[in-house]
């Protein structure tokens, strides 16, 4: 990827095109899921591409850029979300954009339903940070490095503030939406 960035640094249109659709729809997903509104994260996910692309000088050429484009992405939320007043809120509230795929049987989306509220609720009594913490690592499948970087955090903080969000978690959610009968 190093190389990729590389040459979208010195000019190369063709790999930028590479790396804003290898990045894309991660970055859109992320906005999507804390602005919950489709025109806003399409108008968000432009904008962060717009601001990579300007400051793609400073990005450090073996930097995660995942990590990089994502930092950017969630200051520009961050930024809407201050300036429309609108609470952050919990991953595990929204549904996906694009659809998963089918449940099974109605009694597993059942469970599937009263797992996901339960999470929903557990998540919304976690602090802001954890709650970014939790998406970061458990969503969007991101390492413990690379959450730390989108947070501003060392690894050793993201760890801390993991553990003690899962512990919290535990205690929060009903046993029945840990381990369904």
């Amino acid at each position: 990827m190093s190389a990729l960035v590389a040459r979208v640094q010195a000019g190369d249109t063709e790999a930028f095109g590479l790396v804003y659709d290898r990045y894309v729809d991660q970055v859109f997903r992320f906005v999507y899921r804390r602005v919950l509104d489709l025109q806003v994260a399409e108008d968000l996910t432009s904008e962060t591409w717009l601001r990579a692309l300007r400051n793609l000088p400073a990005f450090r050429r073996h930097g995660d850029f995942a990590g990089w484009v994502t930092t950017i992405a969630r200051n520009l939320t961050i930024n809407y979300q201050r300036s429309h007043q609108r609470r952050e809120r919990p991953v595990a509230e929204v549904r996906d954009p694009v659809p998963a795929g089918e449940v099974s049987s109605p009694e597993a989306a059942a469970v599937q339903r009263l797992t996901r509220e339960a999470l929903v609720e557990g998540i919304a009594q976690l602090s802001p940070v954890q709650r970014d913490c939790i998406t970061l690592r458990y969503l969007r499948e991101m390492s413990i490095d690379e959450t730390a970087q989108v947070l501003g955090k060392t690894p050793s903080t993201i760890k801390a503030i993991q553990h003690k969000a899962l512990r919290a978690l535990r205690g929060l959610l009903p046993v029945t939406a840990v381990m369904p009968a």
